[in-house]
Order: C-alpha cells, then structure tokens, then sequence
C-alpha cells in the first residue's frame, strides 16, 4: 500500500476513493453474462430509480463522467447555431478543456458572477441578439448546483431563473455533478431543486460522491431534449458493459447513500470552516453551504500548510485557497489541518 508524505484529504472531493458499497455493487454485478449498451436488468433498474426521484417522464442515459454528461446534455438542448449562457466561474467553461466548444461546436456566453450563482439580471446580460445571424443564438442556461465556489441554488432560486429562460424560449440544463450536496445542504429531495423548479436536462454525479466513474444525463422533460440516444454513442460515453456503471449509480441512488456521503462531506466542510474562520488572519471568501470551503489565508501560511496537506489555489493573486471535503474525509483530518494552522499562523 502506497502512503502519500502529503495528506491528500482536502485536494478534491475527486481525490477519495470509491465507497465500499460501490465497490460492492460493481463485485455484485460481475456475474455471468449480461446485455450490453444498456439493455441489462441494472440500467432497468436505474431508469425506475430516476424516475421515482425526478418524476414519471424522466429519461436516464448513464456515461463515463462529467464533462461527457454535460456535453451531451447541451447538444441535446441546442440547435446547431445554439448558445450557452453560464457563469464565467462555470465548470464548463473554466475545467473541461474546450470540450463544449471543441466536440459540440457550442458558443459559451458567459458573464461574471461574485458567488458563482447566475440570477435573472445575469442571465439578461447574454439573453439578446435573438433573430440577428450575426451572432450566435441564446438557446439554453447552465447552472452549476452546487456551484464552483460551493454556493447553493434555493429552490426558489431555480424556479425563477427556469421561469425567465423558458419564457426567453430557452431551455435550463444543471451540471449537478455535486446535485446531492446542494440538495443535502437545503433539507430537499433530487426532484425539488430540478424537476419540481424547471430544469430540462440533469448532468447527474457520482464519482464526486463515491463512485468510480459513473454519471447520468436525466432528461427531465423530453419535448426540450433530442437525439441523446445517438449523440452519447457521437460523443463517446456509451459504454458497452453499462451494467457496471449502472450498478454504482443504483448504489447511490437506490438508497441513501448519496445523502448520507454528500450530508457526511458537507459536515466536514462545515467543521472545517468553523476551525479556519478562528484562526488569526484567516478570511472566508464564500459561505459554506456544500462540500467546499474557500478561504483568503494570510502571507506564508499556504506555503506552510503544505509541507502536510494538498490543496489547491483558487486566486494565487489574493491568497484565496480551495479546500474540498469528501464522503472519506475524516474528522481526524479536519483537527489536524486545523491544528497545523493554529500551530503556523501564530
């Protein structure tokens, strides 16, 4: 067994494992033969699952990971000479490498936002332009739940942003690779942040919240959304043993589990900023209402923290740092960060 000399905890909520009862559901499906592309007893179940927690109408494509969730989510909702409109902090804009751009030819039109959430005003901002065949045409909004800066969309918040796009004639798809932290965080089920406030189209996570490599496009309302059928087999996340993907999602979804980690992870992020928020020359720079916390920390402390612990600059510029808590993070992991920052600010 490998010991990393740096503690990874707090690098990203990517970094832990697979949950045990993952991996158990991935043993349990390794058996005998089974139908391939999704044509297996655990995508059918998977399908039923999705609908008790989306609603009756819900469509379930299973794929390898994020990036492919929301790409083929968003061709999905466009026309060819469609336009995006997200925050410019968006994860589809900032961390998936141009593969909008790139493999679906999708414009982004992006605009700045303080805690990484869109609001009607934002989305005004891009939503002009329309009939003019010089510029790319808005045709959908994307909202990142929870957001890249751990901020969470209200329900209420949903809706009125829904109701703005659809009444603009544009669709509402959510990057929810983090969906069951937010809905964690609120107190609420799947369906009330999504289905029940206007969302067309889900990127569904998993692998963020213990799964290996698993994720899911849930077309919430099939009139918004063509062709996913062909367009995951185009974009490369149809996968010919799907009953392993399948398996994982059934182990979050089916139960609890994804509430139980995503609550577990929440709490840690919690704990953890609670502790820094005492610490001298510490500053919180987002409220911490998911997995996340990020924290201007003052000169030489970063430096000093990561001789024993990995994490990430969010704004080398301002000091202000990204820690990511996880299913795995421990409670001993977040004392002996907080300790180790007592210990070098004063």
């Amino acid at each position: 067994m490998v010991e990393p000399e740096v503690s990874d905890a707090f690098a990203s909520d990517n970094y832990a494992g697979a949950h045990p009862e993952v991996l158990s559901a991935i043993e349990a499906a390794n058996v005998g033969y089974a139908r391939s592309y999704g044509a297996d007893a655990w995508t059918a179940r998977f399908d039923e699952v999705v609908r008790a927690h989306f609603g009756p109408r819900c469509e379930a494509y299973p794929v390898f990971n994020g990036t492919g969730a929301n790409v083929v989510s968003l061709q999905a909702l466009l026309p060819k000479w469609g336009a995006v409109i997200c925050s410019d902090g968006a994860h589809i804009h900032t961390d998936e490498g141009g593969a909008p751009e790139r493999v679906a030819a999708i414009k982004l039109l992006t605009v700045p936002t303080t805690d990484g959430k869109l609001t009607v005003d934002l989305v005004d901002r891009q939503a002009w332009g329309f009939g003019d065949e010089h510029r790319a045409q808005p045709a959908a909004v994307s909202l990142t739940q929870a957001s890249e800066v751990g901020t969470v969309y209200r329900p209420e918040e949903v809706r009125a942003l829904a109701d703005h796009a659809h009444a603009l004639g544009l669709a509402v798809h959510m990057d929810g690779s983090r969906l069951a932290n937010a809905a964690a965080s609120l107190g609420t089920g799947l369906a009330e942040i999504t289905s029940e406030a206007g969302v067309d189209v889900v990127s569904l996570g998993g692998t963020k919240n213990g799964a290996l490599f698993a994720e899911a496009v849930v077309v919430v309302n099939p009139d918004a959304a063509e062709g996913i059928t062909y367009l995951r087999k185009m974009d490369t996340q149809l996968t010919s043993k799907m009953r392993f993907i399948s398996a994982q999602l059934l182990a979050l979804y089916e139960g609890d589990l994804w509430l139980r980690s995503a609550r577990h992870a929440n709490e840690m992020a919690r704990r953890l900023a609670d502790g820094l928020s005492s610490v001298p020359g510490v500053e919180l720079t987002q409220p911490t209402e998911a997995n996340g916390v990020f924290a201007r920390f003052p000169e030489g402390l970063a430096a000093r923290l990561r001789t024993r612990f990995h994490f990430y600059d969010w704004n080398g510029s301002t000091g202000e740092v990204r820690l990511m808590c996880s299913w795995a993070t421990t409670p001993d992991d977040v004392a002996a960060l907080l300790a180790a920052a007592n210990e070098a600010a004063t």
